[in-house]
């Protein structure tokens, strides 16, 4: 009898640890919205000469599905590619369709430019490029651009997949190492960039998965709850 109870204990004590495992480690984690820059936002530096993007990019991991938000004006603009060349040489003019998207048409005319905010979704695993075409790249080679490797993370959510998307991966993140970055012209004026605090955006992530996240932490201590009944009642 004292044997049975031993091993009903210890029974209790594997079933407990295992649940609460599973509700701890087997969360959604949320898409992710990046503010790139954060609060220096999307510009060249002769307009913010504390910006380097790269080094805002380096700390953080991107995935499928997240977000970055590029905070600008109509006077600088945001392109995205998946073609080194097209990265490396600031040109947007001469980029495929299939691996060059301007987000974001700036008007370098304008006297009076407004402020825009361009959300840009990942929707590739592998180098992804960003830079600001305006003035024959003149912005680009200004310091406004920067890589990041999208890794899969949880893959695409429904809402932002496209079967009709077939176009090959961008290159592998070896070939952006940073002897080939595009030139980047440093103002006089240029200090060490700003180590800025993120965006409360960055840790933030759709409603949807922070919900399934929470559902499924209540249903691991409802079936907690299940079996320690079940084992009182033996």
């Amino acid at each position: 009898m004292e044997q049975r109870e031993w091993r009903s204990g210890q029974s209790l004590v594997i079933v407990i640890v295992s649940v609460i495992a599973v509700s701890v480690s087997g969360g959604v984690e949320a898409y992710k919205n990046y503010t790139v820059g954060d609060s220096l936002g999307w510009f060249d530096n002769q307009e913010k000469p504390t910006v380097n993007y790269q080094k805002w990019a380096a700390p953080k991991n991107f995935s499928l599905g997240d977000f970055l938000i590029f905070n600008t004006d109509t006077n600088h603009s945001v392109i995205q590619t998946y073609n080194f060349t097209t990265y490396k040489h600031c040109d947007y003019y001469d980029a495929q369709d299939n691996d060059t998207i301007q987000w974001s048409a700036g008007d370098p005319s304008s006297t009076t430019p407004h402020d825009v905010s361009v959300p840009v979704p990942l929707v590739k695993e592998g180098m992804n490029y960003f830079f600001s075409g305006d003035y024959d790249g003149d912005q680009c080679r200004h310091g406004q651009h920067f890589k990041i490797n999208v890794t899969y993370g949880q893959g695409l959510p429904e809402s932002l997949k496209n079967p009709a998307d077939e176009s090959p991966a961008p290159t592998s993140p070896d070939s952006g190492d940073d002897e080939s970055a595009p030139d980047t012209i440093v103002p006089s004026s240029f200090n060490h960039p700003q180590q800025e605090a993120s965006d409360l955006n960055e840790s933030s992530g759709s409603s949807l998965s922070m919900k399934l996240l929470e559902c499924k932490k209540l249903n691991g201590i409802f079936i907690l709850l299940v079996v320690i009944r079940f084992f009182i009642e033996l």
